[in-house]
């Protein structure tokens, strides 16, 4: 069973193998997450922001893609960013043995160094160690320095904190989707606390308007009473005909009183010459009539 010039195949060359699948390069898949935006792949800038599912991102591109989203093709995969409140930009420590130059001649050796390290156990954030950090304060640290150092007290700015409020930065897929639960309970939660003030705004709003109403009741019987007491029970458009009737009466004495002169009882409509005067009627109208 030989081939041209007696040459016996291989099994490898008969037989076709299934090709293994491509492993990814760990170096690279940690510099892609822990050096890079998850929106744009650019290099992480200051300031770094992070999301709730703990992904790193700068801060410039969260912004460039709030307001515009079709210009990412991957806005979709986030639409749990729905505003600044959704983000935290994030307090880290820097890596005082950090350089960016390269070394001697003209290659670069990516040492796998990270800029960033934590402030507690001075490891480096370069995606080999676990790291997490707090929604109330931004401050990131590794998760030894965590379990190492059991407190409810940020270790770097001293603000109190909860073990919901931790975040695992670049987190597995498990740890991805506790988070995403816990980012809907954390919503729900916040409907339910806005809905509370709400009815108790529209409560003591109700309270206030229930008092100014019993006030202005109070008010109006107060003068009731008062006026039903000056006029002796009678209203008020009795007291109004009374006082028309008492100066019709008075009108009427001044022309009975020999006292006054013609000149001063012609002033009043009571009269003998505004009584004769001619009144105007409906077809001709002369304004000289009154």
């Amino acid at each position: 069973m030989g081939c041209d010039g007696g040459t016996i195949p291989t099994r490898d060359e008969l037989v076709r193998l299934k090709k293994k699948p491509e492993k990814k390069d760990r170096d690279a898949e940690l510099g892609a997450k822990w050096k890079h935006c998850a929106i744009t792949q650019e290099p992480l800038q200051q300031p770094i922001v992070a999301c709730e599912l703990g992904r790193l991102y700068n801060k410039e591109s969260v912004l460039e893609m709030l307001l515009d989203k079709s210009k990412f093709e991957c806005a979709q995969s986030f639409d749990h960013i729905r505003g600044l409140k959704d983000i935290k930009e994030l307090q880290l420590t820097d890596n005082p043995s950090y350089t960016s130059k390269a070394d001697v001649g003209d290659s670069y050796v990516d040492r796998q160094s990270s800029p960033y390290i934590c402030s507690v156990t001075g490891l480096e954030m370069n995606g080999r160690y676990k790291f997490c950090f707090l929604l109330g304060c931004g401050c990131a640290f590794s998760e030894r320095a965590m379990k190492e150092v059991k407190s409810e007290v940020c270790h770097k700015c001293g603000r109190t904190f909860e073990r919901d409020d931790v975040i695992i930065l670049n987190g597995t897929d498990e740890e991805v989707e506790a988070l995403r639960s816990r980012i809907e309970a954390r919503r729900q939660r916040a409907k339910m606390e806005k809905k509370a003030k709400r009815k108790h705004k529209l409560e003591a709003a109700e309270g206030q308007a229930g008092s100014s109403k019993h006030t202005k009741s109070d008010t109006t019987t107060a003068t009731k009473q008062t006026t039903s007491k000056s006029t002796n029970g009678k209203a008020d458009g009795d007291k109004t005909k009374v006082e028309d009737e008492m100066t019709k009466l008075m009108r009427r004495q001044i022309q009975k009183d020999p006292k006054a002169s013609a000149v001063y009882k012609s002033l009043f409509t009571t009269s003998e010459a505004a009584l004769n005067q001619p009144k105007p009627h409906w077809i001709t109208h002369n304004p000289q009539y009154y």
